[in-house]
């Protein structure tokens, strides 16, 4: 998938299928390290008092994403990412 602007700047919460756990819900949060030619958003569970790190899903300046963790299945990952595309086409 590709877009050009991703920026999500606020802290979103996407709900997600799963198929062998409960559906989830996911805090993403912009990743506040400055990285060249990259943004990144950081996956936690949304709802924890001491949430759990999912990992990060990373953007390339075309739109292309790469998921960098090992929680996530690749339908759960393609679920966050199309969800980050969505919801920073709409800011």
């Amino acid at each position: 998938m590709m877009s050009n602007n991703m920026d999500l700047t606020n802290e979103a919460k996407a709900w997600i299928r799963r198929k062998n756990k409960p559906d989830e819900v996911v805090r993403i949060t912009r990743d506040s390290k400055d990285y060249e030619q990259v943004i990144s958003y950081e996956l936690y569970t949304a709802y924890d008092e001491n949430p759990d790190y999912l990992g990060r899903i990373l953007f390339d300046m075309q739109g292309y994403w790469i998921y960098d963790g090992d929680t996530l299945t690749i339908t759960e990952q393609e679920q966050l990412a199309k969800f980050i595309i969505n919801y920073a086409e709409t800011f």
